[in-house]
């Protein structure tokens, strides 16, 4: 059975120390994970094709969804992707494509909870830190109205962590017997 692991959160809620965390946790315990991250691949896109406004942006963004779902499409059951994205920039209706033409059966989601407040200092703390096309500082005053409404996907089981304070790895032990689950009838 082909599996995913949604890494989800707003921009700067912590989702790209939990990918790290949980790809080392599950390759401790036997689990061929791939960590997949929407950053890295709109990156490259930059390096190549360039930066540009917010649409521009946005367009990079769906496009990079788009590579790592296709991506995924080509893997073996036995590797399972921990995809690190904000799945929430696009309508649902788009996730789900994308899941069901790579051929996933079953998707966990950890959801990293953080605080507007928090979300948004560190966007700012990181912003001239980043690459060029990433959007400015200024974006921090929307995100801190983003992380307040912001939720789960919820495709499949939902795994909250608190990303405010250090994640511990046994936080993961249910995700992980989640994962080693047989496949449930139809």
């Amino acid at each position: 059975m082909k599996q995913a692991i949604l890494v989800n959160g707003v921009p700067a809620s912590g989702k790209s120390s939990v990918t790290g965390l949980l790809t080392a946790f599950l390759a401790a315990h036997d689990v061929a994970a791939v960590p997949l991250a929407l950053d890295t691949v709109k990156e490259g896109l930059y390096a190549h094709i360039g930066t540009g406004d917010r649409d521009h942006n946005r367009m990079l963004g769906r496009a990079s969804y788009h590579a790592i779902f296709a991506s995924i499409a080509a893997f073996p059951a036995s590797l399972v992707p921990v995809v690190d994205a904000w799945h929430g920039f696009q309508p649902e209706a788009v996730l789900r494509e994308h899941v069901a033409r790579a051929g996933i059966e079953r998707v966990l989601e950890v959801w990293c909870a953080v605080s507007g407040e928090t979300a948004a200092a560190r966007y700012r703390a990181r912003a001239g830190t980043r690459h060029a096309g990433h959007l400015p500082a200024s974006y921090a005053d929307e995100l801190f109205e983003l992380a307040e409404r912001a939720r789960p996907m919820a495709l499949g089981p939902v795994f909250t962590l608190d990303t405010q304070r250090p994640v511990d790895p046994s936080a993961f032990d249910a995700l992980l017997d989640a994962l080693r689950a047989p496949p449930q009838p139809r």
